[in-house]
């Protein structure tokens, strides 16, 4: 019995889940070879004299010179991958240092300490307040990669409370995510995506905030499900082995540092910090180069107002980014796999290819056919503003010939560009907040694909309920 047992358990470890950059590096691999066999092509991009943005000619498309990625150009695509998101690297780096900065004053975990004994007895209340006001940051400004500097404060949050990494993460990613999908006011998706429609910007906004509640009841039921599973047995964590190695991290409610005046301080820099950046997002435009530069000043100045010395500061700057690499530097390995889609000239051809595909469906489902193009094209197109660009000149005239309002268009563009940002892996943000969190991507996977095929199902739901009523004004 023993031995079979023994054989069981050597066959079981033989099906472990490949490492991050394998994966990662085996869908480069695959598109790499899809250049060889997926016909070339491209569309001509103009400029809309409505908007002034760049815009594909929905009429335009057509073959180019195969241009298939030999075997040294595959290994090319990672450092070009690195290179075009070197923003995002470089944001996570400087906000991983930054924040072990404000990290070492002892400020977060006194507050955090004293808002979790605030808590006690009503900790579900947590998951609730995060999500809901993360949401509203996701379905305004589009808050995506900007939620990676709250990570930390939610992950050590949960923990102080009995949760665990994805309950931290999940509630405030989660929650942008469901505002971000909404997008009842989202300028980077719902807004351009209505003005290549030359839909009035931001119609249909009663609708999209009941997709909001619909989609924050769904999600807060999941969490806080998952979330109560392992408070009561932490064995069932989906990050178990990572809350072994991060015992020494919790807050220890029982023997928490006092609440100081300097950490009073510290904990107002970081407040106003933050309001700073949402400020300077919501009415200049701010996006990854001037939040990680007000990231950086307050972690310098929280550091110096927690009483740490300049030296201090820099080991601290170098443990906080030094921890992080691993996560970092998959937000760069993820981008070769768009590198070599564009460089092999095959993206406008897939692009094209599921968009016609559609037009064969009957009225009653081809609806829910643009919903599927739409995620589907999300994987190879994972920004929002990106695949609107891409995709509505096409959709928009698809649309009108068979027969379903522009609108809807546009229903099927921000659900389908919106709930997988949470799962694939060419996203950006996703890989930031993972990193940030050290959380593994097959162990996210584990957590958020039941989540995923809910979202889903309810938004394919939402596009025939949309359709049907011819949801307008055109």
């Amino acid at each position: 019995m023993n031995q079979q047992a023994e054989t069981l358990n050597s066959k079981k470890k033989k099906f472990k889940v490949p490492h991050t950059y394998v994966i990662l590096f085996a869908v480069i691999l695959i598109m790499s070879i899809l250049t060889y066999i997926v016909p070339a092509g491209e569309y001509d991009r103009i400029e809309d004299p409505a908007t002034g943005r760049t815009v594909v000619d929905p009429e335009s498309f057509h073959a180019v010179e195969q241009n298939p990625i030999s075997f040294f150009d595959l290994f090319q695509s990672i450092p070009k991958g690195m290179k075009d998101a070197a923003s995002i690297i470089f944001f996570i780096f400087l906000v991983g240092g930054s924040f072990q900065m404000i990290t070492a004053t002892g400020a977060i975990e006194a507050g955090i300490g004293k808002i979790a004994k605030g808590l006690q007895g009503k900790e579900k209340l947590m998951i609730p307040i995060f999500l809901v006001v993360f949401s509203l940051g996701g379905g305004t400004f589009g808050m995506a990669e900007e939620t990676i500097v709250f990570v930390p404060i939610g992950i050590a949050l949960a923990r102080a409370l009995g949760y665990d990494a994805i309950t931290g993460t999940a509630m405030i990613t989660l929650g942008a995510a469901c505002g971000f999908t909404s997008g009842f006011m989202n300028p980077f998706t719902v807004g351009v995506a209505q003005g290549i429609c030359e839909l009035p910007l931001f119609s249909g906004i009663q609708v999209r905030i009941a997709f909001l509640l619909i989609f924050l009841i769904v999600t807060c039921w999941y969490l806080m499900r998952y979330a109560d599973k392992v408070r009561k047995d932490p064995s069932k964590s989906c990050v178990y082995e990572l809350e072994l190695e991060e015992k020494d991290q919790h807050v220890d409610l029982d023997n928490i540092p006092a609440m100081e005046s300097k950490h009073g301080l510290v904990l107002l820099s970081v407040v106003v910090g933050f309001g700073f950046i949402i400020y300077g997002v919501f009415n200049y435009g701010w996006y990854i180069t001037e939040i990680s530069s007000a990231f950086l000043a307050m972690g310098i100045i929280g550091g110096f107002l927690g009483r740490l010395g300049p030296s201090r500061l820099a080991q601290e700057f170098v443990v906080g980014a030094k921890s992080i690499a691993f996560g970092a530097l998959v937000v760069g390995v993820a981008r070769g796999i768009l590198i070599v889609m564009q460089d092999g000239a095959i993206m406008d051809s897939i692009v094209h290819g599921l968009a016609v595909a559609i037009q064969s469906l009957p009225n009653s489902i081809s609806a829910v056919g643009m919903y599927i193009t739409q995620v589907i094209i999300n994987f190879f197109i994972p920004s929002g503003s990106g695949q609107a660009a891409a995709t509505m000149p096409i959709m928009k005239p698809l649309a009108d010939i068979i027969g379903i309002t522009r609108q809807t268009a546009v229903v099927a563009y921000q659900l389908g560009d919106g709930f997988t940002n949470s799962i694939i892996p060419t996203s950006a943000a996703l890989m930031g907040v993972l990193s940030i969190g050290k959380i593994s991507y097959e162990k996210w996977f584990k957590f958020i694909w039941p989540l995923m095929c809910i979202w889903l199902a309810i938004g394919a739901v939402v596009v025939v309920v949309v359709n049907a009523m011819s949801f307008g004004p055109f």
